[in-house]
């Protein structure tokens, strides 16, 4: 009973990380879409900017303002422009089936994705500690402890003398003499001793205790993991918290130094070449800022994650809510019946 109860027990737990893995899949599919689908305009408008500069070098180039060269340069730069929409576009086309597999339905005017601060502690180490006492793999890797050495115990009982007491009562009353009936009752106990087992049950004792032991090492292995897990979204979750303040900086300042080089351009003091340049690191700079942005969600819910706080009731979703413990109960005490808790 106790076995059975454990294996229920940590299979409930491993329900518990299917629901955080299908949580944080849809949150990275959702984030991919709004990433691609940035990214997407962003060299869509690039294209058309670099048209506009292919069309102003040419025209300068019919006034012999500049050579052939730098006409040369923007027709370079426009054909990389449109290659990179195509690859962004093949991009988001694959975001979007990724969001339909996970998720169920086509994505349709998605809201901005906000991080889930409000349940990402103050620090790495609270977030080890809540680990450690609610990440489902760690409760998972107990339960199996517990049932492992639930089952040394049932295999060392083999051992142990069993005994057991059978009765039985009979009463028989005969159908052709009057009054005459017969009371029959034997109560019989038997006791079994083993006394030779060939080495197979103590095979199977030894068998089990090492299962056990396997068992206790994959327990120390999940909280190793669950510790590597939130020093490793920890560390992501920061990085993209600067990383959003870098490219920030750096948006604003590729913007400046843009309008500077077409200005000084228009006077002769730069280059087309120095102009497209100065475009392309613009660009670099918000793709960047989109995918810190992005990674600065996705790794917020990771390290919820990796605390074991994923779920539908911490995230307060309008869902139902399944309890495994309201259908175990259901259950545990028939002695008969073949429909689960749901009616089929």
């Amino acid at each position: 009973m106790q076995q059975s109860e454990s294996l229920v027990l940590g299979a409930r737990e491993q329900l518990r990380s299917v629901e955080q893995d299908v949580l944080f899949n849809g949150v990275t599919a959702y984030m991919d879409v709004l990433r691609d689908t940035a990214n997407l305009n962003l060299q869509r408008n690039n294209v058309e900017v670099l048209e506009e500069q292919l069309r102003q070098t040419r025209d300068r180039f019919n006034v012999g303002e500049v050579t052939r060269t730098d006409v040369a340069q923007a027709e370079s730069r426009l054909a990389l422009g449109r290659s990179q929409v195509s690859a962004a576009e093949s991009n988001l086309r694959a975001s979007i089936a990724r969001f339909r597999q996970v998720v169920g339905v086509e994505p349709r005017q998605l809201a901005p994705g906000r991080p889930l601060d409000r349940l990402v502690p103050a620090s790495v180490e609270i977030a080890m500690r809540i680990g450690f006492t609610e990440h489902p793999s760690i409760h998972s890797a107990l339960h199996a402890l517990d049932a492992a050495e639930a089952q040394v115990k049932i295999v060392e009982g083999e051992l142990y003398p069993s005994l057991g007491v059978r009765g039985a009562a009979a009463q028989r009353w005969d159908s052709n003499v009057p009054g005459d009936e017969r009371f029959a009752a034997s109560v019989v106990a038997t006791l079994n001793v083993p006394l030779y087992e060939g080495g197979e049950v103590y095979a199977r004792v030894r068998q089990a205790k090492e299962t056990a032991g396997q068992r206790r090492i994959e327990a120390d292995i999940a909280r190793d993991l669950v510790r590597a897990n939130v020093v490793t979204a920890w560390g992501q979750l920061e990085a993209a918290r600067a990383q959003i303040i870098a490219t920030t900086a750096q948006v604003q300042a590729a913007e400046v130094a843009l309008t500077g080089v077409r200005e000084e351009a228009r006077v002769g003091q730069r280059t087309t070449l120095d102009v497209l340049n100065a475009q392309q690191e613009l660009l670099a700079a918000r793709v960047n800022l989109i995918t810190a942005q992005r990674d600065r969600v996705v790794f917020s819910y990771a390290v919820v994650r990796a605390m074991g706080r994923l779920t539908t009731r911490a995230l307060s979703l309008n869902v139902a809510q399944y309890s495994a413990k309201q259908h175990f109960d259901q259950v545990k005490d028939l002695w008969y019946g073949v429909r689960t808790p749901d009616g089929r």
